[in-house]
């Protein structure tokens, strides 16, 4: 029998991908050649900037003044202030201590053991239970320490998971709702999606923060900070809402009528057929909005919260570190870029593992 030919293509080298796509013709030559140098003056330039030619110790602050590169100086003597705000120095230990067990929470949440609906949900009120103890005190013989005190990393971490913890149930909820067969129900709920999305977040946390104190009675306000939290949990909930409701829609509708056949009820047909594949089909969206809110925590600096931006502020804002701002937002954008990035590569390696997009 004849061997079958396949026409399987021929497997090409990366040399001869990098002369087809960089090298083809003189004009590309050129141009391949002028980014590289560019591209490469740039991180030389960058490089001797941030690490040859900088300063690094508090104590050599007076040499920044004639040095060619950065002082990091500026984050050796005043990175206490970035961290904890106007937390008490002598209990930064707490905020320290509150702000690994947050990330480790998160680190955890990203293992498959914990993806049920209880152990998840334990795991995250276990760790924001153990933050926010650490952080208010009251307990176990920890001094009280009222928000208002709170600041820096710890309060833009504080921030981003409560509203991850409060917006998460509640945009599964309202994305439900929406899909409501009852017409009243699903119109109610589609106007207050409608509503908070077609509002700027800066007028929700400002709505939040100042106007809210004049519409509410006392003993429902609260403190300043759970409101702005409440009001920017809804926020993330509508954005998050429409995401989950557009991977509902993509679920064929021949699955749910099967679950019926099978003999199960709305809930166990919702938490068992559809959720899990409209996360699966949703996951970019749902990984973007977390991505956003995480950078979006700066804007609470508006209604007077001292957040890592506000905190940044404060520590080159005063006497000899004014002129040394540049090295402080790198500081604190690299941070950004920390927690930010790394979100962003685990939504990347969700993607790949459930196959999104793949048919």
């Amino acid at each position: 029998m004849a061997a079958t030919n396949y026409n399987i293509p021929p497997q090409i080298s990366f040399s001869t991908k990098l002369k087809q796509n960089f090298f083809a013709s003189p004009l590309d030559c050129l141009i391949s050649v002028l980014c590289v140098l560019f591209f490469a003056t740039v991180i030389y330039q960058f490089v001797d900037w941030a690490f040859l030619s900088s300063i690094w110790s508090a104590e050599d602050e007076s040499l920044c003044r004639d040095a060619g590169g950065a002082c990091w100086s500026v984050i050796d003597a005043r990175h206490r202030i970035i961290f904890f705000g106007l937390f008490p120095y002598e209990e930064h230990w707490r905020s320290t201590l509150a702000c690994v067990v947050m990330v480790a929470t998160m680190i955890a949440s990203c293992f498959s053991w914990f993806w049920s609906a209880f152990r998840l949900s334990f795991l995250w009120v276990l760790g924001f239970g153990s933050f926010y103890i650490l952080m208010h005190g009251g307990v176990f013989g920890l001094s009280v320490i009222t928000p208002e005190r709170w600041g820096g990393l710890a309060l833009t971490i504080f921030i981003f998971a409560a509203v991850s913890i409060i917006g998460m149930p509640l945009s599964i909820v309202l994305a439900l709702g929406r899909r409501s067969k009852l017409p009243v129900i699903a119109t109610l709920f589609g106007l207050f999606i409608d509503f908070f999305r077609s509002l700027p977040l800066l007028t929700i946390l400002f709505t939040a923060a100042v106007i809210t104190p004049f519409l509410l009675p006392g003993w429902l306000l609260g403190d300043k900070l759970y409101r702005v939290i409440a009001g920017f949990a809804i926020f993330f909930a509508c954005y998050q809402a429409e995401n989950i409701r557009a991977g509902l829609q993509a679920i064929p509708p021949g699955q749910d009528e099967a679950g019926k056949t099978l003999g199960l009820n709305f809930w166990q047909r919702v938490t068992r057929i559809q959720l899990p594949q409209a996360f699966r089909n949703s996951l970019p969206a749902i990984v973007n909005q977390f991505v956003i809110t995480f950078k979006e925590t700066s804007i609470v600096t508006i209604v007077g919260f001292f957040e890592i931006l506000a905190s940044g502020a404060a520590a080159y804002g005063t006497g000899k570190w004014t002129v040394h701002y540049i090295e402080v937002y790198v500081f604190i954008g690299a941070i950004y870029f920390m927690f930010v990035f790394s979100l962003s590569r685990y939504g990347a390696y969700l993607e790949k593992k459930l196959r999104v997009g793949n048919v």
